[in-house]
């Protein structure tokens, strides 16, 4: 099965190819912003249904679309599905997104330091007549971080684009005691869960074919 990401992520692109996945990337560009009172797995799953919508419709409607390839060609088929994601860490409740600067990545992390907090990624598998996803939740924690190492953190400028303002894969992996759960969720695709999405997708597919 071929997937079209709906995300500019590299790091979700790489995930999915170093699992042996044949994926294209088509960025969604939408609006993430959180609807009043609504909850954190609700925002990130509703968010990921919205990036596969989106792209979907790009994909019927452009004449030529990623790759160069026909709109007719690229339109969701049983072999080629969108997979949209969003990530969002969570602490006390509230939602940490993408830090639009480095006081706001900062104080994201000294929020995090010496506790525990959960990273949230909602899935969206959009394919011919239907869609299907979950989300997925992993639990992190932080040791107790100093004042240099959040001068450090923040001068190195990883926060950037980054859900909670850092990346578990890189500098921020020295501040990491343990992890509960998914390690690719935390990095933002959680692979086995979109497996699982995946073979439900199949199934239904295959079903639709002999009906």
């Amino acid at each position: 099965m071929h997937l079209v990401l709906a995300s500019g992520s590299p790091r979700r692109a790489a995930l999915l190819r170093a699992a042996g996945f044949a994926c294209e990337i088509c960025e969604a560009g939408i609006a993430e912003g959180i609807l009043p009172r609504e909850l954190p797995g609700d925002y990130v799953r509703r968010v990921a249904g919205d990036k596969s919508a989106t792209v979907a419709r790009k994909m019927l409607a452009e004449g030529q679309g990623v790759a160069g390839v026909q709109a007719s060609e690229l339109s969701p088929t049983p072999e080629r599905v969108v997979v949209g994601a969003d990530t969002a860490v969570v602490v006390d409740g509230d939602i940490l997104g993408k830090p639009s600067d480095v006081q706001e990545a900062t104080a994201m992390l000294r929020r995090l330091s010496g506790r525990t907090h959960q990273v949230l990624t909602g899935l969206s598998v959009r394919a011919p007549g239907f869609e299907n996803g979950c989300v997925e939740a992993t639990v992190v924690r932080f040791r107790s971080l100093s004042e240099a190492e959040f001068l450090w953190h923040a001068a190195a400028g990883e926060w950037a684009d980054k859900a909670g303002g850092y990346a578990i894969q890189g500098l921020a992996s020295r501040f990491v005691d343990g992890i509960d759960g998914s390690y690719s969720n935390v990095v933002g695709l959680p692979l086995a869960a979109l497996c699982r999405v995946l073979a439900d997708v199949i199934r239904r597919l295959s079903k639709a074919s002999v009906a």
